[in-house]
């Protein structure tokens, strides 16, 4: 069950840093090259020396930073705990969205109470162990969601809404996201009490919660002991309700290259096998035809050498049953699991080795961007996929199965820097 608890995060001192914005970051495995680059020229302050350095012993560079922040009180502690409310106003297709939740200490646990969609992978993990092991502290979110289909805790929180927010920033998309601190020891109590019942599910932060776990781990096999709820048994989390109207996922496209002598008039033959195949003269109304069936397992697909856009529409259940027994027929039918097991794999070769490699694949948010992306010499083809839904993730999760990579993006992602957990340990 869900225990959340309030706690004295460290922010940045408005007083010293006056413009927010160029010290906040996107999570640190959203952040390229390119965007490093930028962060660290926006300020000497910026998170991204914290969380994604370029020194190279960077961990203990993070570590050297945040004890100079910290002492020359860049960064300062809140003096009495809290939760603190975290809004996202955001755009998907000209249409508005405010998706609301809470930052918080989630207590750590194993099996039922927390339950993942996706694998997790060895590099990562070791790069965020290394990361809380030089600098004792939480820099960015796990998000979570939880199932409240009445909206009583967003209810709660709405009620300290109505104050000015304690801090407002916009991100790269100018999306703008809004922080509150909840410090009444009252609501506090009851939103803990309405959270223990709930069952949670990691939406992004896979490997972060991962890491916190093998670290708590370390922790107690050193004998080491917890100091108060600001320690190595909880993780700063963002508490999302997966039934309010607020949340949206965005489907991750994916664009094809290095396949070595493609022909697209042998694929759509093959295609055809299982699907029904629909041309178009335009995007658009490739589009169209995706939006109107997102109950259906449709997808979209553009190949340099074509003029036409296409859309495969799945029609034959049968070839289900080769992917492999051991996943649930909910599995099976995920728009993910026919793309990566029947388009790719069975009529293009991009087998689970190659994407591990990650070959012949790139992903990518936006279906503009993906077909604005074939104009490039490096890619042959894309495929435009409708998003996956928060039922059908709940449902993967609850049966303990992961979904393929890059199933889900929660947009927008919950920005790093807002607030900060410093760990308490006794070693």
């Amino acid at each position: 069950m869900a225990k959340v608890f309030p706690f004295k995060a460290y922010r940045y001192n408005q007083e010293k840093v006056k413009d927010l914005e160029k010290v906040v970051t996107q999570p640190y495995d959203k952040i390229d090259t390119k965007l490093q680059n930028n962060y660290y020229e926006q300020s000497p302050y910026n998170i991204v020396r914290l969380i994604l350095g370029k020194e190279e012993n960077r961990y203990q560079s993070a570590a050297k930073y945040l004890k100079k922040w910290i002492k020359d009180e860049v960064l300062i502690q809140d003096q009495k705990p809290g939760f603190y409310i975290y809004t996202q106003e955001y755009e998907v297709a000209g249409e508005k969205f405010i998706r609301k939740g809470f930052a918080a200490l989630g207590e750590l646990e194993v099996g039922e109470g927390v339950k993942e969609h996706e694998t997790t992978m060895e590099g990562p993990k070791a790069d965020r162990l290394n990361l809380i092991r030089a600098t004792e502290a939480n820099f960015g979110h796990i998000f979570m969601l939880y199932s409240d289909q009445k909206n009583e805790i967003n209810n709660l929180l709405i009620k300290k809404m109505k104050n000015e927010a304690l801090i407002k920033v916009k991100d790269e998309d100018k999306n703008i996201h809004k922080i509150w601190k909840l410090e009444d020891d009252k609501l506090i109590k009851e939103i803990k009490e309405k959270m223990e019942n709930k069952n949670l599910y990691i939406a992004d932060g896979h490997h972060r919660y991962q890491t916190a776990l093998n670290y708590q781990k370390e922790c107690i096999d050193k004998g080491w002991e917890a100091d108060g709820v600001e320690s190595f048994n909880h993780r700063l989390m963002t508490f999302i309700n997966m039934d309010d109207p607020g949340l949206r996922v965005l489907p991750t496209h994916r664009l094809l290259y290095g396949i070595k002598d493609f022909n697209l008039n042998l694929f759509l033959k093959k295609v055809a096998e299982d699907f029904s195949i629909k041309d178009f003269e335009s995007k658009d109304k490739m589009y169209e035809y995706l939006d109107a069936n997102t109950d259906n397992k449709v997808f979209g697909f553009k190949a340099v050498e074509a003029d036409k856009h296409y859309v495969f529409e799945f029609e034959n259940e049968e070839i289900l049953n080769e992917i492999e027994e051991k996943y649930s027929k909910e599995y099976k039918k995920l728009d993910v699991s026919i793309l990566h097991n029947i388009l790719l794999d069975k009529y293009l070769g991009i087998d689970k080795k190659a994407l591990a490699a990650k070959s012949n694949l790139d992903y990518i948010r936006y279906r503009d961007t993906a077909l604005k992306s074939l104009e490039k010499d490096k890619y042959q083809a894309a495929f435009i996929l409708n998003p996956t839904s928060v039922k059908e993730v709940k449902e993967i999760a609850d049966f303990g199965e992961k979904m393929p990579q890059k199933s889900t993006d929660f947009y927008p992602k919950l920005l790093t820097g807002l607030v900060i957990n410093k760990l308490s340990i006794k070693k």
